[in-house]
């Protein structure tokens, strides 16, 4: 179903989450009630209700919701503070910023430039970057400008500062469509956005070169793959969505890579949509998503 801006229009979304308690419910339903909202959706989840960790996700229509937002603020501020809880009310009207950074492979990239240009994801593409430039064309024939970074040799500092240069200020968040380069720390540090990935899930099983061919070797059953957020440690950030696909004896490597492309294009469209929808919260190392 495509994402109409206009269907959005007036309708926010507010993320609660700290110590679980007697009242929260309650307190959040009267204050949208008395901001003249109406919930159309709450979903709630605590780790354990005495003594636990809260999160809601809530979404309210509330007529002229822009004009109404510092004073949403101000009231949620009051409310919600002395119950020790954190709060973020985004404008489900306004589309989050995406970056995409690529390199040789495209099926995840134009599956989300796809997807974009069909309405399914509410989101804008200021930029795709890429070390490489084979899908320069393809990107540019969607509208969406294309920047090609070289990241050659071991030093990837200049790369780094280059993307971070035409990051800076433009996007919400990024999306890492099957970029071959590992993250530094700092570009972590200095980005300033979350960013998601897409890999194989037969890590840590299969690390390095030609991971299918490893799995077709060691005669797997199951292919898959994982979207998760950045971090600082490699391939174990909190984790969005997983998926897998059968296989068997039958299948050549080439099968085994086609359906994980298929499962990899699945799972990071998922991720991409529940997190620019504000559905994904982040617990640690781990993920709530309503």
């Amino acid at each position: 179903m495509a994402v109409h801006t206009e269907a959005r229009k007036d309708r926010a979304c507010l993320i609660v989450h700290g110590p679980d308690k007697p009242g929260i419910v309650a307190a959040v339903a009267a204050l949208v009630t008395r901001n003249q909202g109406n919930i159309v959706t709450l979903d709630q989840y605590s780790t354990d209700p005495t003594g636990g960790d809260f999160f809601q996700r809530v979404e309210f229509i509330r007529p002229d919701l822009a004009v109404a937002m510092p004073e949403i603020e101000g009231d949620l501020a009051a409310t919600l503070g002395p119950l020790g809880m954190q709060w973020t009310l985004t404008d489900l009207s306004v589309p989050k910023r995406m970056a995409i950074m690529a390199s040789t492979s495209d099926h995840c990239l134009l599956e989300l430039l796809w997807r974009h240009r069909r309405g399914e994801l509410p989101v804008t593409i200021p930029m795709v970057i890429s070390n490489h430039t084979n899908t320069a064309e393809d990107v540019r024939s969607f509208g969406i400008p294309f920047f090609h970074v070289p990241s050659a040799g071991p030093d990837k500092t200049a790369a780094e500062e280059e993307i971070l240069r035409l990051l800076a200020g433009n996007v919400d968040f990024v999306v890492l469509a099957r970029y071959m380069q590992i993250i530094s720390a700092d570009f972590l540090d200095r980005v300033g956005v979350p960013l998601i990935n897409i890999h194989h899930s037969f890590l840590p099983a299969f690390i390095g070169a030609a991971p299918y061919r490893k799995a077709k070797e060691r005669g797997v059953k199951l292919i898959g793959a994982t979207a998760h957020y950045v971090t600082k440690d490699l391939d174990e950030g909190p984790i969005i969505e997983q998926d897998v696909a059968r296989a068997t004896h039958a299948h050549t490597a080439a099968d085994l890579q086609a359906r994980g492309a298929y499962v990899e294009r699945a799972v990071l469209s998922r991720a991409v949509q529940w997190h620019a929808e504000d559905r994904v919260i982040r617990h640690g190392n781990q993920t709530i998503v309503f």
